[in-house]
């Protein structure tokens, strides 16, 4: 057969972890590279000190949204491969792995689904023409507070996805039940 339990550990293997270093590559990419140049001088320059404010906010938002498409497609094939791994190859989930699994795609549904819409509309609050100034002055305060938090979260993904890509390329490989004939001498 084509398709032997060692090819097929080898091949989840190579998905599981060309997965896991896209994701935390991609999370270090956006926080380290991407964002920064966001709120960047540069950009100030280029949109000018009139536009800046608004536009660069509104340009972190289509960004971002990007981001948490590619946190939920990379959360949906580490889920994947655990399942395959478990169904069949009969390998034990590990609570550890499992858990930290789920709490990263947990911080990426909270922060796509939750956090990003509460915070697009704080910033069409805080830059609307047609608001009054006492609730553009709140929203601005509350979006504060909320950016904050993103961030946090965002810090929090990041070491969670370190942990990940280094327990994918430490893993012990193999089937979860191994023959007795093994132990014997």
């Amino acid at each position: 057969m084509f398709f032997t339990l060692r090819r097929v550990i080898s091949i989840l293997r190579f998905i599981g972890i060309l997965n896991a270093a896209v994701w935390f590559g991609a999370a270090m990419f956006f926080t380290w590279a991407a964002a920064p140049v966001l709120f960047s001088q540069e950009m100030k320059d280029l949109l000018g000190a009139k536009n800046y404010p608004y536009f660069s906010g509104a340009i972190a938002q289509l960004v971002v949204a990007r981001y948490f498409v590619l946190q939920y497609v990379c959360g949906a094939i580490a889920l994947l491969q655990l399942f395959f791994e478990w169904m069949f190859l009969g390998k034990a989930v590990q609570k550890f792995s499992a858990g930290l699994l789920l709490g990263l795609v947990g911080i990426g549904l909270l922060g796509g689904l939750g956090l990003q819409p509460k915070l697009k509309e704080l910033h069409r609050i805080k830059y609307g023409i047609a608001t009054p100034a006492d609730e553009r002055e709140r929203a601005a305060s509350t979006f504060r507070i909320w950016h904050g938090v993103a961030g946090g979260m965002n810090l929090v993904l990041l070491a969670g996805l370190a942990i990940y890509l280094w327990r994918s390329t430490n893993a012990p490989g193999g089937p979860r039940f191994v023959s007795g004939n093994k132990f014997r001498t």
